[in-house]
């Protein structure tokens, strides 16, 4: 199985952060065999990783890989939506 590289974008310790952390951290190790690379990037200490991914609002998860590159906008509460729009199977 390939490992999945993501990079969460957050905009600091708030309570949706959180949330889009913990269901991120959940996705990774119920649906994908804990095979994630995960990078937590917080824009407000990082504007300029947020700006060269485009990230227009927070959270924001990025599927690096495999390709192609996915995004989603969100806390990942809706897992179906996740899977479906970053192209998981499970």
């Amino acid at each position: 199985m390939n490992e999945y590289v993501f990079k969460l974008f957050i905009t600091g310790q708030t309570a949706r952060s959180e949330v889009a952390v913990a269901n991120l951290r959940q996705l990774c190790a119920r649906h994908l065999n804990g095979q994630c690379r995960v990078t937590i990037i917080d824009v407000l200490e990082q504007p300029e990783e947020a700006e060269s991914n485009r990230v227009l609002a927070t959270p924001m998860l990025v599927k690096v890989h495999p390709p192609p590159v996915q995004r989603i906008i969100g806390d990942l509460s809706d897992l179906e939506k996740v899977r479906a729009n970053l192209g998981l199977s499970w």
